[in-house]
This record gives C-alpha cells, structure tokens and sequence, in this order.
C-alpha cells in the first residue's frame, strides 16, 4: 500500500468496523439499468411505444398552449407535476457528463442513456427556441403542492414562466447553455446534426446570459421561491456554461472568457459545493482535466481548487461543512441529501480518473491522497446508498430486497390509470397521501432524498427531505454506476 493511502486508512477502518456483518457485493450493472429507468417515469408529455414503466401515461399534453408555444416533454424534477428549468437543466448536464466519461463503461444501457439525455434536451430546445428567452418553468407550484394528483389527470395551473432582456437569469439560462453544449458532446459522433443544433443553441443561449446579467430568483421571486430559489447567485452557472462551451466546441474565446472572469466571478468561492444551484467543485473538477493533461496552465488555479475540494471533503481532514454520518455517508444539513451524496461522489470519480492519467495525487497539508483513495471513498458512498448502512436498506427503488415502499411521488403512490380509469382530484389523492400502504405503483431506480444525519430514515410519505425522489440524485449516479459495474473489482 502506498504511503499516501496509509495516511487516511484508519477513517476507512472506522467505516468498516461499523458494519457487521460484512455485506455481500452489489450488482452495480443491475443497479445502473434502474436508475436510468427511473427517468421514464419522470417523463412529461407524450410518452414513445417504447416506453418500459407501463404504469405511467401521456400527461401534460398542452403545457405552454397559453403562452402560443409548444412545452410539452421534458422530466418532472420529484413528487410533484411542475416542470422547473433549473434542476432539468442540471439534470440533464449531469447526465451528458455522466456519459461523456463514462461510455464506455455503460455497456448495454448506453442506448437508454443516451435517451435519457435527449429527453431532457429535446424540451431545452424548445425551451430556448425564441431569441433572448428561455421558458424556465410550466406549473404553479403552489397550487401543484396544495395536491395530490397523477400527473395523468393534473388540473392545475399550467403557467408559463419565462426570463428575457428585461427578466434575466444567468443562473438558469447559464445552466440550459451548460446542458446543450455537454450533450452536443454526447451526440457527436452517433448524430452530428443533432450535436449542431445543440451547440449552436448553446452559444446563443450563454450569450443571452452573459448579455443580460441577473439571478432569475429576482425576475421570477413568487413562482421560483422557495423552492428552486438561487441563493448561490448566477456567476457561478456563467463560469459552468463557458466551461462546458470550450469542452464542446475548443473555442479559445471561451478560455479566455474562464480566465477574464476567474475572479470577477468568484470561481473559487465554496469549493466544497455541488449541485442544481452552486456549480463551483464542479467547475474546477472540469476545467482541472485540461491542467492535469498538461494543455493549459493558464488554468493552474482551478486545479489548485479542485485539490482543495478534495481536501475539504476527505474524512479526518474534512472543511467543518461536509461531515459524514455515523455510518459513512456524506451528510450537509438541508433537504434531500442524497443528491450532495451523488453529485460530490461523482467528481470524486471523475477526479480520481483525472489524477490517475496524469499520474497525480492530491497535496493536503502535510498529507497526501491518491486516486484510489478518491475511488474508494465514493464507492462507499455508492455503497452505502445500495444497501451497506445501519439500516440494512437499499435507499433505490426496486434494489436489493428491502427499500423504500412509501416515496413521497405522487404517479408511485397513487393508483395508476390502468388500475383505476376514474379521475382522482387534487384532495382526493389526499387519502393515499395519508395511507401507510406501500405505493402501488414502483418507480423503479428512484433514489430517495435518503437518512438524517444518525443514518435513520422514516419511509414515510409526509417526511419529504427523506422520502422524496428526484431527478439530480440520480443523474450523477449513473455515471457512478457505470463506473463500478465495470470495474467492481
């Protein structure tokens, strides 16, 4: 063992001596197939003959009627029926990401991959289909959340909101440029005219952006908040999209647009953050790639960021904000855990991959990590999200032989159309809400919000933080997926 591994083996020790007995493997290919399937059922509009989960059907098939544009498609982001732009967007980014770098590890499910990137981005083209707009959000959440309904017979309001010149959102325009920019990647080769469509809307929508500077949370205060409200701010989505803009297309002018606004943007601002709403670990991890295959030093620093990111969640040396539950999972106070759990786990991966080529460990301190610490730490985290917790559980759906049976979805825990033809109104679904059946309906591969900080977890529909699936918790888990299904060993 290399010395720098012996530097933090007794943390891993400390992990292992909890769980007794020891757990059997994981069928990490089997668990990879659901949760791409898991999107399917997330699916809005008019649902294609080759769709698997059988219990859902067509919904929302006149989404942006009254605003004069076509919004059907795209993924309803958890439990609910609205679509929100900003967690589809990074969604979907993360997906493209996902596949990019692990394609060759997806085996079989690289075809279903692939469709679960293009039913996001098939929606962000119509999303951005209007100059110097972006439809960032169909639904009102607040009457959306006063029911429980199937989004099969949803009667609520079905309103558009979008960000212009005079209504910016950097944050989530920024993102949708991320998103279709990384998937032209994903297309390239397999269907070039697509890949251009998609880079070429991507170009136009940074640029609206990066125009018209402003957090969309301002623009669209009452629809947005509380519950996609960007505390974080928007530069770092403009970073984020430039990133992904260079990676896609090798433009020098999006390098240059990195270095002009390292700072002005505040690149190295909370290193140890990922997710829908703050994309700074994630952008030194990308940019990182290019320093470690020695083709920019003049992006030096953001290397330099993402060692610290890495040194900032590592266990026994960890920033006081990223601290792990008795059992060895990552846990960050706020609601749905599992998806820092993910999206942290996933650069971990990507990291460790990068390092490894360039044959590079991490400085931190008077210690060092190597890639394969990184590795090992996020498969524990996968691990642990498969089933090797205190609670003997899988946290996916139809995982393992004990999982969550009472998600807080409302197409899982209401009967299906099939089962019951009859319409069920906003606050007659309040009766299966309030029910302590297990769902009728299994969103295959739905990786819930997860357990508190003592690895306790209530699988109750009403414990949402908990019990809430939602699309960004699986996103960065199949790249994690594909990953050890083909490398398990």
């Amino acid at each position: 063992m290399a010395p720098n591994s012996r530097l933090f083996l007794a943390v891993f020790v400390t992990f292992s001596l909890f769980f007794s007995p020891a757990f059997s493997a994981h069928d990490y290919a089997n668990a990879l197939k659901k949760s791409i399937l898991f999107f399917e059922g997330q699916r809005s509009g008019k649902l294609p003959p080759d769709q698997r989960l059988r219990w859902r059907r067509d919904s929302a098939l006149h989404d942006g009627s009254t605003a004069g544009v076509d919004l059907t498609g795209g993924y309803y982001d958890a439990g609910d029926n609205v679509k929100f732009g900003f967690p589809m967007a990074f969604t979907t980014t993360m997906l493209a990401w996902s596949v990019i770098d692990m394609k060759r590890n997806l085996g079989s499910e690289y075809g279903n991959a692939l469709k679960a990137v293009k039913w996001g981005t098939d929606y962000l083209l119509k999303a951005t289909a209007k100059p110097n707009t972006v439809y960032v959000q169909v639904g009102d959440a607040f009457s959306d959340h006063n029911c429980w309904e199937r989004p099969e017979d949803m009667d609520t309001l079905r309103s558009v909101y979008k960000i212009d010149r005079d209504h910016p959102g950097s944050d989530v325009a920024g993102e949708t440029a991320a998103a279709l920019a990384a998937a032209s990647i994903v297309f390239r080769a397999r269907d070039p005219g697509y890949s251009h469509l998609l880079l070429d809307r991507a170009v136009k929508v940074f640029e609206f952006a990066d125009r018209h500077r402003g957090a969309y949370s301002s623009s669209l205060h009452s629809a947005v908040c509380p519950f996609y409200c960007d505390n974080n701010g928007y530069q770092d989505e403009l970073l984020w999209a430039a990133a992904w803009l260079h990676k896609a297309s090798r433009r020098r002018e999006y390098r240059e647009y990195i270095i002009r606004n390292e700072v002005v943007l505040r690149a190295g601002d909370t290193i140890n953050e990922f997710g829908w709403d703050n994309k700074h670990a994630g952008i030194n991890v990308l940019i990182s790639k290019e320093v470690l295959m020695g083709k920019s030093n003049e992006l030096k620093s953001f290397q330099i960021n993402a060692d610290s990111f890495i040194c900032s969640i590592l266990p026994g040396i960890s920033h006081p904000q990223v601290q792990y539950s008795p059992g060895g999972l990552i846990f960050k106070a706020g609601g749905s855990n599992m998806q820092h759990v993910t999206s942290l786990s996933f650069l971990l991966l990507v990291y460790s991959n990068y390092l490894s080529h360039a044959n590079h460990a991490v400085p931190c301190g008077q210690k060092s990590a190597a890639p394969a610490l990184l590795k090992r730490l996020a498969k524990h985290q996968v691990d642990y999200i498969l089933g090797d917790n205190p609670m003997r559980m899988s946290y996916m759906v139809g995982y393992g032989a004990r999982y969550p049976q009472r998600i807080h979805h409302r197409g899982s825990s209401l009967p299906s159309v099939r089962a019951h033809p009859a319409r069920i109104g906003c606050k007659a679904g309040s009766r299966y809400f309030l029910s302590p059946n297990p769902n009728p309906n299994l969103l295959v591969g739905a990786v819930v919000g997860g357990p508190n900080s003592s690895d306790a977890f209530p699988d109750s529909r009403p414990f949402f933080q908990e019990s809430e699936p939602t699309t960004y918790i699986n996103a960065p888990l199949v790249g994690l997926l594909a990953y050890f299904s083909a490398h398990h060993n």
